[in-house]
């Protein structure tokens, strides 16, 4: 096979140097003899999505009433504050480290990979956990307070 001799291309007519394969200004193929490029492109597949691990801190607490014992959604605003009983009406502190209060009680965050509310128990702050509704990874952080 003879190497292109040079002269004007097949295609645009633009003159081209010898000895090459590919025309300058339209990419035709100089030499008749070669093939396209028997290359085969590999299809295209997107990688994998990485999940992060997003900083999560409680947006609120369940408690139960230390007078009638049924369970409250309480928001963090509150914390160290004098709250009453939706149900009983009773008032008391709402604190973490008062003795009815400090033994169970649970944290509800926003998820930030699906907005959901995710309800943990206190065992899970500072922990790596993944959201129950779209397994987002999230880190719970303590409560400050």
């Amino acid at each position: 096979m003879q190497s292109w001799p040079g002269g004007p291309c097949p295609k645009c007519g633009e003159h081209m140097p010898e000895r090459l394969i590919h025309c300058q200004c339209c990419r035709a193929l100089l030499n008749p003899d070669l093939k396209s490029d028997s290359v085969e492109i590999p299809p295209y597949i997107p990688l994998q999505e990485i999940s992060s691990m997003i900083e999560v801190h409680p947006r609120g607490f369940f408690f139960d009433c230390p007078n009638c014992s049924k369970e409250l959604r309480v928001n963090r605003k509150y914390l160290n504050q004098k709250v009453s009983c939706k149900f009983c009406k009773e008032a008391f502190d709402l604190s973490l480290k008062a003795p009815a209060l400090a033994t169970s009680y649970a944290i509800y965050a926003a998820c930030p990979h699906c907005k959901e509310d995710v309800r943990a128990n206190k065992k899970y702050l500072n922990e790596k956990v993944a959201c129950k509704h779209c397994s987002g990874k999230i880190h719970l952080m303590p409560v400050d307070g």
